[in-house]
């Protein structure tokens, strides 16, 4: 069928499955980087409980690293709880925008696979 389809419908309909795949890949970073940051959110919660002398643990890797002291931890991990966040607001909007865009090519193959 694709074969009897004018060549510019043939480049639409190959542009809307790119664009359904990029939409793929990018739910897939919200859906990771929201899962990071409810992490974050529990881990921040946690060490806000910890008393300030108390001994801390991070892990890097395989490792277990002792902290050099809560407040600092505390402070690089809000640094990275702010970093995800903002990677996530740009995630969304770059979903929102690619769901736009195939919602618009959707119709215009419609319109004119039904004016065919």
């Amino acid at each position: 069928m694709a074969a009897d389809l004018p060549p510019q419908l043939q480049n639409q309909l190959q542009q809307l499955q790119q664009l359904q795949s990029q939409a793929q890949v990018v739910v897939q970073q919200r859906q990771q980087m929201e899962v990071s940051a409810r992490d974050l959110d529990r881990t921040l919660e946690e060490l806000e409980k910890a008393a300030p002398d108390a001994v801390i643990y991070r892990s890097i890797g395989g490792l277990l690293i002792r902290a050099k002291d809560r407040d600092t931890l505390l402070a690089d991990l809000r640094e990275q709880k702010e970093t995800t966040d903002v990677r996530l607001q740009t995630v969304k909007r770059q979903e929102e925008r690619l769901r736009e865009r195939m919602t618009s090519l959707q119709k215009e193959l419609q319109a004119a696979l039904g004016g065919a």
